[in-house]
């Protein structure tokens, strides 16, 4: 893939208009309760209430709605565990587009179900023996399709720097001036996009990404100054942040305004989906639970801060839940 502009807060600017009245304009939240435990001004971003369950939806319709009437006849391929896939399926049924989407074979049962039910068409694939970005381009040089990536888009991160500028709006409507902007990180579509939007409009805020502990390919990325990737593509509950590695424009868009990563094994994240049920009365998946897994891990110094964690997912299969509040 050759390499891409950058986005500015401009496209970003230009995307939320793209998505008003489509994409839901989450809520930015005070938890009283997070807020009292860590002597901090807590708020959170719970993308899981967005259309489709997760921020994906975003990106996915910021690309596809934009694509020529050509282009929108052969169809979209896509490639993702879940979120990505309902996404796109979500945005080609609102455009009248058919989509195709290349899901490993062991992605949640819900995440599937949910793709199917837009409308969309489900190939499986084997995540440990077949490459799914293999199959997908095949499908578009058989069907002329377009291939709408998980993350590394221009148009998509627009999409998702959408969360970014959301945050930043809200909180002036709240007063709240934001120290620390913690995010999950994937293959890094929503950590680039969000932390162009938020440096863009505040420079001194520290911008932090969760990772899964053992899957940190972004971490060691930013460490090495180059890509690097995961040496295996299954061992997390995060499935939704499971990728290879990130691409060329996410990293080198992080490179400039990521202060750190930290990262959150299995048994923390279950444990912050628990209480996220519990007490803050969101359903959160566990890769979209690694900022709060995070905070409560003590993995993160907020005391007398103000700071937003973005919960980016609420997409988790019954037995997965079911695993998480009875631990």
């Amino acid at each position: 893939m050759s390499e891409q502009i950058q986005p500015t807060l401009n496209d970003i600017r230009q995307a939320a208009e793209r998505l008003k009245g489509i994409a839901v304009k989450t809520p930015l939240l005070r938890s009283v309760t997070l807020s009292e435990a860590f002597e901090a001004e807590i708020f959170l971003k719970p993308e899981n209430l967005q259309r489709v369950g997760a921020f994906k939806f975003r990106g996915a319709y910021n690309r596809l709605c934009q694509l020529t009437k050509a282009e929108k006849a052969r169809g979209v391929v896509a490639f993702s565990s879940g979120n990505h896939a309902q996404g796109v399926a979500a945005a080609a049924k609102i455009l009248g587009i058919k989509a195709t989407i290349v899901m490993p074979s062991d992605a949640p049962v819900m995440k599937r179900d949910n793709t199917l039910s837009y409308g969309a068409k489900v190939v499986e694939y084997d995540r440990e023996t077949e490459s799914r970005e293999d199959i997908a381009q095949a499908i578009a040089d058989e069907q002329g399709a377009v291939v709408v990536p998980a993350f590394e888009d221009f148009d998509v991160i627009c999409g998702q720097g959408t969360v970014g500028l959301e945050i930043y709006e809200q909180g002036r409507e709240t007063d709240a001036e934001f120290d620390m902007f913690f995010s999950p990180v994937g293959g890094g579509g929503l950590m680039s996009g969000c932390a162009t939007a938020l440096k863009s409009l505040n420079p001194t805020l520290q911008i932090i990404g969760v990772e899964p502990e053992g899957f940190d390919d972004v971490k060691r990325s930013l460490s090495a100054g180059e890509i690097c990737s995961n040496s295996r593509h299954t061992g997390t509950i995060c499935d939704a942040l499971l990728t290879h590695a990130p691409g060329p424009l996410t990293l080198k868009i992080m490179q400039e305004y990521v202060d750190s990563i930290v990262t959150v094994n299995d048994a923390e994240v279950l444990i912050a989906v628990k209480y996220a049920w519990e007490k803050l009365k969101l359903v959160v998946e566990p890769g979209g639970a690694v900022t709060l897994a995070a905070l409560l891990a003590g993995h993160l110094d907020v005391k007398g801060k103000t700071i937003c964690l973005l919960l980016s997912g609420g997409n988790v299969d019954a037995t997965t839940f079911a695993r998480a509040i009875s631990s």
